[in-house]
């Protein structure tokens, strides 16, 4: 069965009160609405909240620190201070199992925090003000920090990160560790900022202002796709998981729907040029009003997993339900009697997990302070620092890189602790160090003896080789030898025909000139010829046999 769950925190009330006490509270909303446990000792302003699968971080209002929690032991974990006074948090790479926790600062500063090596990177003060607002996309590459100041600077995380200070200065800034793009069409502070669910490069960002605008940006491109006029200015955002509408709660308690989609066309509203320069309002159907009891500021928003159900949090402490289709309010899920400051949405558990992350944090690691690779220093910091470690667990074995069959050695480097064998193995050698001598020393000896053996056959085979190939070689000169022979006495043998013949031819002519009888010579010399053709005959084919 599926469950949805839910974190929300809180900001200690104007009033103190001793019967509440402020903190980080886990909800579940699906199927049925339960507090399940709390975090005490925590106070945090709005955007000031991160959650991963492992940590809760809530920086605390007013003052320089964040409180870490640890999921799986139920406790706090850590108190981690800070130079400035921390006005936002957000989390990036979670997906990795690790993650990078980002910090907006009230001077103006980003503040990167590596939680798996506790490597710290802090950027100069691009914002003139305080950083309200930080949010970071679908693939963790890109940042938009919004500040007090009505503008909003786009970031690369990989280049925030990098060792190389020189990269940062590719965008053609003079500082390092600069935004690569500045948003500037709001005139007043920024409010709230949303991402888009999308992980192409045609993804959106939402922002909202005290100017009573929310602009919808190709944030990659620098261009505002469309503005629209509010009647109030909203105190927070939250984008429907389709990105089809986004919505800004008020401090009426009222919730105002902003559909992308209410003008009809072919083409999609926020791609088209000729509405991108006029700026809409929404219609005042598109308002939900809240009930007379819940009448309370909205500090935070967030949609369920399915799009169907929006969650609200109060100033007066209340945990509001809105149904999404029919656009108003449907249920009270609690009521904490402080500022409801944050709400962050869990992932459904019950899906199967495809895509598990490789490593997990049981612990944070403290953050460094150090001046390679803070971006006021402006070093270069081109090579990893040697005391850069990551402590982190691996969550399934590692995969061999070999075949099953492989050697015990490989399997004992990739296994997540050490193996079975190899452990009974050194116990049995702690137990009997003598045997083990003596069994090692003899093991030696043999393979000594073996590897000699080895090299002698090594050298008696390329003896052998060698001897064949002389013998080879002696063979095939005696038989060239002998057919230059036979083909010496076959030629004289031929000569010795062809003058007995021209002799015979001559004498043949002279005696028919005289007139005398050849019949019975002439037999006796064509006898003798044959005898002469067989010789030579017989000589050739013992030529051939003997080859």
């Amino acid at each position: 069965m599926l469950t949805e769950s839910f974190i929300a925190s809180t900001l200690n009330p104007e009033k103190p009160n001793n019967s509440v006490t402020p903190g980080v509270h886990l909800y579940d909303f699906q199927p049925l609405p339960a507090l399940k446990s709390t975090f005490k000792k925590s106070s945090t302003n709005t955007n000031s909240l991160a959650v991963s699968s492992t940590h809760v971080f809530a920086a605390q209002a007013d003052k320089a620190v964040i409180h870490v929690y640890s999921r799986e032991r139920n406790n706090q974990e850590a108190v981690i201070p800070f130079p400035e006074k921390i006005q936002s948090v957000v989390l990036a790479g979670e997906s990795d199992g690790a993650g990078t926790l980002i910090l907006g600062t009230e001077g103006g500063r980003v503040i990167l925090w590596e939680l798996g090596t506790g490597r710290q990177v802090s950027t100069p003060q691009h914002h003139l003000q305080s950083t309200t607002c930080l949010v970071v996309d679908p693939t963790s590459n890109f940042l938009l920090s919004g500040s007090s100041d009505s503008t909003i600077h786009v970031w690369s995380i990989p280049g925030l990160l990098s060792f190389s200070a020189s990269s940062a200065n590719r965008n053609g800034h003079d500082l390092p560790f600069s935004p690569f793009r500045s948003l500037s069409n709001h005139r007043a502070a920024i409010i709230a900022i949303v991402f888009g669910h999308s992980s192409s490069d045609q993804n959106i960002a939402v922002s909202a202002s005290k100017d009573n605008s929310c602009i919808v940006w190709d944030y990659l491109k620098g261009d505002a796709l469309h503005t629209f006029l509010l009647p109030s200015s909203p105190l927070c955002l939250a984008l429907d998981p389709a990105d089809r509408a986004v919505y800004g709660g008020y401090e009426d308690g009222s919730v105002q729907l902003i559909d992308f989609y209410s003008q009809g066309g072919l083409t999609q509203p926020l791609h088209n040029p000729a509405l991108q320069s006029t700026p809409t309002q929404p219609p005042p159907s598109d308002r939900w009003s809240a009930p007379h009891q819940s009448a309370s500021p909205i500090l935070c928003l967030q949609v369920s997993y399915d799009g169907t159900s929006l969650l609200s949090g109060h100033q007066d402490g209340k945990i509001n339900n809105w149904d999404v289709a029919a656009g108003k309010y449907d249920t009270r899920l609690a009521d904490l009697a402080a500022p409801i400051t944050n709400i962050v949405m869990l992932k459904p558990v019950g899906f199967p997990e495809l895509n598990k992350p490789a490593v997990k944090l049981h612990n944070v690691v403290k953050p460094r302070y150090e001046n390679f690779i803070n971006g006021d220093g402006g070093g270069s910091g081109a090579t990893i620092p040697t005391k850069y470690t990551f402590v982190a667990q691996f969550t399934s074995n590692l995969p061999l890189p070999f075949s099953a069959d492989s050697t015990s050695f490989h399997q004992a480097l990739h296994h997540s602790s050490f193996p079975t064998a190899l452990l009974e193995d050194s116990l049995a050698e702690l137990s009997s160090p003598q045997k083990v001598f003596d069994a090692t020393t003899e093991s030696s000896k043999l393979a000594n003896l073996r590897a000699q053996n080895a090299a002698l056959l090594s050298q008696l085979e390329v003896a052998e080789e060698r001897h064949r190939s002389a013998a080879t070689t002696v063979l095939e000169q005696k038989k060239e030898d002998w057919r230059r022979q036979k083909d010496a006495e076959i030629k004289e043998a031929r000569k010795k025909r062809r003058r007995l013949r021209r002799m015979e031819t001559a004498e043949v002519v002279r005696k028919k000139e005289m007139g005398e009888a050849i019949d019975d010579e002439d037999e006796d010399m064509n006898g003798g010829g044959k005898h002469e053709e067989e010789d030579l005959s017989s000589s050739t084919d013992e030529i051939t046999e003997s080859d």
